[in-house]
């Protein structure tokens, strides 16, 4: 009976494993998974060129481009600002074609459920960006609409870093704590105060002078002194840099895995270069060509953020390793 019994099992395991080795490769959907991680942040960029141009009504209406038409139209806004949001629109399909590819790769490949979960999350949250978008369109781009509409995009950039890399674990290993809680708690205080500074960072685009739209001007703008927004913002971004330097000091004390350490240490870097381009948009009065940096920026130290949290507990040996030793 029990030799029948370690039979079955041993038929089930091997089903299983055939499964896997039939579908996506490791090394697939993990540049899968990158590719949905780079269009995730790079439609935040391309968003913030709608905005620094002035094209947010473009397309003045949503789910159609114009009034009875899904594409622009001849003379309905200028040409330059039409193909601007428009191809900010098309884009939005190149992000959720990504997110299916990698939900549909981890699923054919037989993947854990935390894994299959971030996938979902993904495909769930482009959708529902595409939606916020289009709300915030209807609004006449008001600058909470427009904050709804970014504030999630860190979200989903997060979401497609962790599972990057938690594709690269195997399925059957335990996680391993890999640097202790007292450096997880001020990964964790630097992940909230980095929500501080995306939080009071929308606030201050929202009361400047980039409206999202050429003829909205003012309207619907945040009636709050830019200049004091700027120094909340500011103060946000020196208690994040701060709790993070406080994971370097930490991982280092104690010895964390040298990933995780040279993860942090490029995220302080990141951070660096991030607090050098507000400083300069703030004393060169908020330049155009200086937005879509800081934006792009932004979607840098979150992803990284994301790594770091995530190198705080693995499941061993990666399975990149794994092939190898092969």
């Amino acid at each position: 009976m029990s030799t029948t019994h370690a039979s079955t099992a041993g038929a089930d395991k091997g089903a299983v494993d055939k499964r896997k080795s039939s579908g996506p490769s490791v090394k697939l959907q993990r540049t899968l998974a990158m590719i949905l991680l780079l269009c995730q942040g790079g439609i935040t960029v391309t968003g913030s060129l709608v905005r620094v141009t002035g094209s947010g009504l473009g397309c003045n209406t949503w789910p159609l481009c114009h009034e009875g038409s899904l594409v622009p139209v001849a003379g309905a806004a200028p040409w330059i600002h039409q193909a601007i949001e428009f191809g900010n629109r098309l884009l939005a399909f190149v992000v959720a074609a990504a997110a299916v590819a990698v939900l549909v790769a981890v699923y054919r490949a037989s993947r854990r459920s935390e894994i299959k979960n971030l996938a979902i999350a993904s495909l769930a949250g482009v959708a529902l960006q595409a939606i916020i978008g289009g709300i915030s369109v209807l609004l006449d781009l008001r600058w909470w609409s427009v904050a709804v509409h970014f504030l999630p995009s860190m979200v989903l950039v997060f979401i497609a870093a962790v599972l990057y890399m938690r594709i690269a674990e195997p399925d059957d290993a335990a996680p391993t704590t890999r640097y202790p809680n007292a450096v997880r708690t001020w990964v964790i205080a630097a992940a909230v105060a980095v929500c501080f500074v995306l939080v009071t960072g929308t606030m201050v685009t929202g009361s400047g002078p980039h409206s999202g739209d050429s003829g909205v001007g003012m309207e619907g703008r945040l009636q709050l002194d830019t200049q004091l927004l700027a120094y909340v913002h500011a103060a946000c971004m020196y208690i994040y840099l701060g709790a993070t330097l406080a994971s370097v000091y930490l991982l280092r004390r104690h010895h964390a895995p040298k990933d995780a350490f040279n993860t942090a240490l490029v995220l302080v870097g990141m951070i660096v270069v991030q607090w050098a381009i507000g400083v300069a948009q703030f004393y060169l009065g908020v330049p155009r060509w200086t937005v879509p940096m800081h934006i792009a920026m932004s979607s840098v130290v979150v992803a990284l953020s994301a790594f770091l949290y995530a190198h705080g507990k693995r499941r061993l040996p990666l399975l990149t390793e794994r092939s190898a030793k092969v």
